[in-house]
């Protein structure tokens, strides 16, 4: 698990060095340097980090979309051909955040909502997870909120369905612990404050006692 701050590493990401034509395309596309510079980072820190765990050079690794576990169609979770190592990246205000692992993983960070998003928004989530913000003091729901969408989208994102399942259907929590899911494995990610972050990956199968 990786958290930069993108303030800390946006002069050494600029260039776009290592960054693919692709890439280097869609960083161009934003109107905002600010997210220019959060794009670069976020993608200049995926590549050297499978670099060092592929062997090879930042700007040879070869990237590939998962058929979507939903309708089969090429957009499901970014990989590296073959699945050598599994990840994720995802990035918000200030910070980028990256997870590897052997199995399929997610992570998520978001920077608190306003208590008007949350109030707008948490009809979207399961109904526990209404229930238990509903319970809190108005000046928790934030980063309770917070909680329990990173969560959500870390599975998502695990998963490969994205926002292709609603938010309403798996029970995660926005409580202090996270809720059990089952086949995966999902846990906070300390952060700065103002932020919450959130990570899920899946919980190997045990083999067929039938399987030689």
């Amino acid at each position: 698990m990786h958290v930069l701050r993108v303030s800390e590493h946006a002069a050494d990401a600029r260039d776009g060095a290592v960054l693919s034509e692709e890439e280097r395309a869609r960083c161009a596309a934003f109107v905002r340097e600010e997210d220019r510079d959060r794009y670069r980072v976020a993608h200049t820190a995926l590549r050297r980090e499978l670099a060092g765990l592929l062997g090879t050079d930042p700007t040879a690794v070869p990237f590939t979309r998962e058929a979507c576990p939903l309708c089969g169609g090429p957009h499901g979770r970014p990989a590296v051909p073959g699945n050598p190592v599994h990840f994720s990246l995802s990035h918000s205000g200030d910070l980028v955040v990256l997870a590897f692992d052997d199995a399929p993983v997610g992570v998520d960070v978001e920077a608190y909502p306003t208590a008007a998003v949350v109030a707008e928004t948490a009809s979207v989530l399961h109904p526990r997870e209404r229930a238990e913000l509903g319970g809190l003091p108005a000046s928790h729901r934030p980063a309770a909120f917070a909680r329990c969408w990173t969560r959500k989208e870390a599975y998502l994102k695990g998963t490969g369905t994205g926002l292709g399942e609603a938010p309403s259907v798996t029970y995660v929590g926005s409580l202090a612990v996270p809720a059990e899911v089952p086949g995966w494995t999902i846990g906070d990610v300390p952060v700065p404050d103002g932020y919450a972050a959130a990570v899920a990956v899946a919980v190997p199968r045990p083999a067929d006692p039938g399987t030689p």
